[in-house]
């Protein structure tokens, strides 16, 4: 479908559980190619974002099988040696920020040319930070331009090591996939962080993904990553959280809509820092249980906040959603770095809020909602996922909500839409 309106339903009341964490599967997929022996990733995500991971994963050599009855992606590690390639490689990512910062570190530690590339907008998407940090670590390493975006072309032959410092203001996948596959330098790795890092959160789920898979880093305050040579992942079974980004979705729906939904498989201990999207709702007048394996928002009379986002930067579309229907306005701040996403995320939201009928005054690193009368809308969605799941949440509250090319939640959550049909029972 080219277009899908999205009609009010009333409150909201019902239970969902969303698919696997992109995030996770994504660093799960890693940690296990890499390991000594098989591993079994229970719950995985299959989304665009995650077949570009298998898929270049499979081309580089790597085993993997896909149940996709149990959703379980089963991944046979080549023990830290990627296979050799005689013949240079070419690596599609379409428009995976995961799949492409986590491989170019990755390749490095094989032996042989290999090309990175994806979407037109992919190369717009900075990588030069990577591409830097690699060449301090003795990899052969460059931008296929010199514009500091892929391609990106790795002349590999085995990670050599040392120290490194690593730009963390732009994306903190940086920093993941050198840590992820520098476990393998041959010499032992220390990453020292160069300025801001942006979402933390995601940094700690590295560390605890590939805790789970066998290795441990003590990095203190974050900033600081070493690594002793010698180390290496084991195989195992890893069950994955549900995706706490998508959950923010439904959460929003209970929100402005005076309903009541509950998120099972997460809790306030969950991996994902976006679970904190919850305690936003808080300030905003929700009422937010916390259960052994569950959450559940329960949406009351909303008022605008100043909030803060960096940590949690993936929900500051759903949360610029949820400031519609409040009283007052609300402030959106430090997330910048957004604006070098799947869209300038910041920019498409305040052309799409003000369709709406919101005002929005727009700053470098945020924006602030002033609600309006609202008006229906045909919200354009960038290619952008989040777009199209976020100000859906507005149309069953709203309606005349219109989202253009909804098939863009492909990238990470195929089902979206059925999902939330069956939630608010239509």
């Amino acid at each position: 479908m080219e277009t899908i309106e999205i009609r009010p339903a009333g409150p909201v009341f019902g239970s969902i559980r969303p698919p696997g964490s992109k995030s996770i599967t994504n660093r799960a997929l890693v940690c296990a190619a890499l390991a000594r022996g098989a591993s079994a990733l229970e719950g995985a995500l299959e989304s665009e974002d995650t077949r570009m991971m298998v898929n270049c994963l499979s081309k580089l050599g790597i085993r993997l099988a896909h149940d996709r009855t149990s959703a379980t992606l089963r991944v046979e590690g080549c023990d830290g040696r990627i296979p050799s390639h005689a013949a240079p490689l070419e690596l599609f990512t379409a428009n995976s920020g995961t799949t492409i910062r986590f491989l170019v570190p990755l390749v490095t530690l094989g032996r042989g040319t290999f090309r990175l590339d994806g979407v037109e907008r992919m190369r717009q998407r900075p990588i030069q930070g990577v591409v830097d940090a690699l060449v301090q670590l003795g990899a052969r390493v460059r931008c296929e331009y010199e514009n500091g975006c892929p391609p990106v072309i790795v002349d590999a032959a085995g990670l050599p090591g040392g120290t490194a410092t690593v730009p963390c203001h732009i994306s903190s996948q940086y920093l993941s996939g050198l840590m992820m596959s520098g476990v393998y330098a041959r010499d032992g790795m220390v990453l020292e962080v160069e300025g801001e890092l942006v979402s933390k959160p995601y940094v700690e789920m590295t560390l605890a993904v590939m805790k789970a898979f066998g290795v441990e880093c003590d990095a203190p305050g974050l900033q600081r990553f070493a690594f002793a040579p010698g180390t290496g992942y084991e195989g195992r079974t890893y069950e994955i959280e549900p995706d706490a980004s998508a959950a923010s979705y439904f959460f929003a729906a209970a929100a402005v809509t005076a309903g009541r939904v509950t998120v099972e498989g997460l809790s306030r201990n969950s991996l994902q820092g976006d679970t904190e999207f919850c305690e936003h709702l808080a300030r905003m007048g929700c009422d937010v249980e916390y259960g052994a394996n569950r959450i559940t928002v329960t949406g009351r009379p909303l008022k605008g906040i100043e909030v803060d986002m960096n940590a949690v930067s993936d929900t500051a579309q759903t949360m610029a959603v949820v400031a519609l229907f409040a009283e007052g306005p609300t402030t959106i701040t430090n997330i910048g770095h957004i604006r070098h996403k799947e869209t300038d995320r910041i920019a498409a939201m305040a052309k799409e809020l003000r369709k709406l009928g919101a005002e929005v005054e727009e700053y470098p690193d945020g924006l602030t909602i002033t609600p309006g009368p609202l008006r229906p809308a045909e919200i354009d969605t960038y290619d952008d996922h989040r777009m199209a799941m976020s100000f859906a949440v507005a149309g069953l509250k709203a309606p005349g909500v219109v989202i253009r090319d909804p098939a863009c939640t492909e990238k990470t959550y195929p089902d979206f839409f059925e999902d939330l049909t069956e939630l608010v029972g239509g």
